[in-house]
């Protein structure tokens, strides 16, 4: 079987390159484009001599420009292979240490089904419903990006301009409470002009959430009197004026965000999800909701590609790294990050809601924290390992999950969170003991200790 490497480019045209089976090259580097007549000739040429009309394809996944390539490629029936970009950069590494061009990537393509026919995995496209689904989930998460980037930069501005605004009027600083008075009263020599009285009015005439009383007017005022005394009366240090326009722009752009990732989660991606996976079995996970299973859905597609869940685990990347000479072996690595993002991001956040209510999970927590002395996040790490082995049985067989116990005795909700609390709540002293502060402070004792033995008389 021949093997086509092909080096994808997005503003220009794609270069390509032959091998035989016995790695020799069989063309000189051709120039290729997304057009059916440039492929139709490509495998033409690859075909020319050839004893076997089969053929397989390897190319990086560069942007989407992969995807007409190998749609057209797998309707002609050539095996085809997308493979990392950490493979290839190894790969050329190992080859050319000091050279990267077109020609160079596009051997190298050629030969890591040879090198390395172990790591590399057949490309199955999934149906329109299926990668539209996928495309909606990425943007759902481009957008809540967004929208956290800007709420944390009103906070930052509420941090300098109005010392003390979350910890005493504004727990929730994008409340309607807190968006209203950036609009309106974010200069607090206005604030003081006016008073608590005519604030709250205005807010109550504003109507724009009645269940809000507006009793924070009197705090915002006396907070407005400490901001003045901070940055004087006179010619105050900051301006107050521009900061609140730029902040009404800010705030302006936050509202059509949110809209945009309402719209996009309930008319786009919830129907998709329903469709492609009609059973809806994956919300039956204790921390999986419709927009983490719509990510596992439609990004794992088909969980037959997965023979076994060690190749299912390694492709998700919530594994730790491996290093091990002789007798020794490293511990507490990192995790090897390969895999999707949102595969990753979705089960750390699902595995930290699972803890609390699905009593194996949560006893894999509680020994991590316990008894191996692991921080919050790389327990919850743990369990969403082991959570992503449950969505994969679960999409596999396609049934219900069944909450048990550590025994496999069935449990209903409740009294799966009654053993939770019971027997897997981590103390106090144990989590504090963990914690970032924590380990950073002993992380500078031991700083100390070093550099007392160093500076020490001999």
């Amino acid at each position: 079987m021949r093997t086509i490497g092909i080096e994808l480019a997005v503003a220009s045209a794609h270069k390509a390159i032959v091998i035989d089976e016995q790695g020799h090259y069989v063309t000189r580097l051709l120039t290729v484009s997304a057009r059916a007549g440039d492929l139709d000739n490509l495998l033409s040429r690859a075909r020319q001599g050839a004893t076997s009309p089969e053929l397989q394809a390897v190319m990086e996944p560069t942007g989407m420009a992969w995807f007409p390539i190998a749609t057209y490629l797998l309707r002609k029936e050539v095996t085809v292979y997308l493979v990392s970009g950490q493979q290839v950069k190894d790969f050329r590494r190992f080859l050319k240490k000091h050279a990267k061009s077109d020609r160079v990537d596009a051997r190298i393509l050629a030969k890591l089904p040879q090198v390395n026919p172990d790591g590399i995995h057949r490309l199955r496209i999934p149906d329109a419903p299926t990668l539209a689904c996928q495309r909606g989930c990425r943007e759902m998460s481009r957008l809540s990006k967004q929208i956290t980037a800007i709420s944390n930069r009103l906070g930052a501005i509420d941090g300098f301009a109005w010392p003390g605004l979350r910890d005493l009027v504004f727990p929730d600083h994008l409340s309607l409470a807190a968006r209203w008075f950036r609009q309106h009263w974010y200069a607090p020599q206005q604030v003081l002009a006016a008073g608590a009285t005519t604030i709250r009015q205005e807010w109550l005439d504003s109507k724009a959430d009645p269940a809000d009383s507006g009793d924070w007017a009197m705090p915002l005022v006396e907070l407005a009197h400490q901001v003045v005394l901070l940055y004087g009366t006179d010619a105050l240090a900051v301006d107050y004026a521009g900061l609140q326009a730029e902040i009404c722009r800010q705030q302006a752009s936050l509202a059509a965000l949110e809209d945009q990732h309402h719209t996009v989660r309930l008319k786009t991606v919830h129907p998709l999800y329903r469709q492609i996976h009609p059973s809806r079995n994956l919300e039956t996970i204790r921390g999986v909701g419709q927009d983490s299973a719509a990510v596992y859905a439609s990004l794992i597609g088909d969980p037959k590609r997965f023979a076994s869940t060690e190749l299912f685990r390694g492709w998700t990347g919530m594994v730790p790294n491996s290093k091990q000479s002789g007798g020794s072996e490293s511990k507490g690595l990192h995790i090897t990050k390969a895999g999707p993002n949102l595969i990753k991001k979705y089960a750390y956040l699902d595995a930290d809601v699972a803890r609390q209510w699905d009593p194996q999970i949560a006893a894999i927590y509680y020994d991590q924290m316990v008894h191996k002395g692991k921080h919050h996040v790389q327990a919850v790490c743990t369990c969403a390992t082991h959570l992503l082995d449950r969505v994969f049985a679960v999409l596999r067989d396609d049934r219900p999950y069944e909450c048990r116990d550590v025994d496999g005795a069935v449990l209903d909700s409740a009294e799966a969170r009654r053993i939770v609390l019971q027997q897997y709540t981590v103390p106090a002293d144990v989590r504090k003991r963990t914690t970032k502060g924590t380990r950073r402070a002993t992380a500078d004792r031991r700083a100390e200790r070093a550099q007392v033995r160093g500076s020490s008389p001999q």
